[in-house]
């Protein structure tokens, strides 16, 4: 341990400021858990506090899963990446923040899917071995995963173990809902997301110059293919599969998405 500053520790040369988490994501979980208290006690309108509570606890999630991303490439060599401020968990730091933030709500909103959100800029020069590439891009899904396990749990033994409102258990299983499309859309070999990447640095060289060509175009392929209703029928077909495999009930994930919108009525 060094010193960047008088007073100022150093973890392998980082200043240990990189790693603590920002006031942004502090007010984000913040919002999350008084959006829940107040949906189990309904003091308020409850579908606004649902809506309050499914997208913060979204944002926080995003932010964890890019988190995981970057954590993961640290550890691997890319000690830059803590001075780009992504070890922070601050979503303003991420690349584009119309498309990792504002998109991945409304689609939220309007279509009840969890979209890729958030990018971390990974300094792929700096961390040797293939496996190590796959496993930084391997860590956001994976955080996706665990958050679906963790919510469809909850929804499955909380409401028999500690009762609650309807709402608030609706909002839980949307919440796990979004985590399930997130892990899988997360998860396809589409140039440019994370299951891409996964698979990208075992290609071969000329495979691999088409693939760095497309990545960029991956994410607004994915968006526009969604909306095709053949493709979109069979992705949806795939997540209720996996949903009613994980005993989501189907009508409770429903009920939180039309609470969201609370503009309705």
């Amino acid at each position: 341990m060094g010193y960047d500053r008088p007073g100022e520790p150093l973890v392998l040369g980082v200043p240990r400021a990189a790693f603590r988490p920002s006031p942004i994501f502090l007010a984000l979980v913040a919002l999350f858990v008084t959006s829940g208290v107040l949906t189990w006690h309904g003091s308020g309108n409850v579908r606004f506090d649902v809506f309050l509570f499914v997208v913060s606890g979204w944002l926080v999630s995003l932010c964890l899963h890019e988190y995981a991303h970057a954590v993961v490439a640290y550890r691997s060599g890319d000690r830059d990446i803590a001075h780009r401020g992504y070890l922070t968990l601050n979503p303003l730091k991420y690349t584009n923040p119309l498309l990792s933030i504002v998109l991945p709500v409304i689609v939220l909103l309007l279509g009840g899917i969890g979209l890729p959100g958030g990018a971390v800029w990974v300094d792929r020069h700096a961390i040797p071995g293939r496996l190590r590439h796959t496993l930084v891009s391997l860590a956001g899904p994976a955080t996706n995963v665990l958050f679906t396990l963790l919510l469809a749990m909850a929804v499955l033994i909380g409401p028999g173990l500690v009762g609650g409102p309807l709402a608030f258990w609706a909002g839980v299983a949307l919440l796990a809902f979004l985590q399930l499309t997130a892990s899988v859309l997360n998860l396809l070999p589409v140039p440019g997301l994370d299951g891409g990447n996964m698979i990208q640095p075992w290609l071969s060289p000329s495979y691999r110059r088409m693939y760095d060509m497309f990545a960029p175009f991956g994410f607004i392929v994915l968006f526009a293919l969604l909306w095709n209703p053949r493709i979109g029928g069979w992705f949806f077909g795939a997540v209720f599969s996996v949903a009613d495999f994980l005993g989501l009930p189907p009508q409770l994930y429903l009920i939180g998405r039309e609470l969201i919108q609370f503009w309705q009525g």
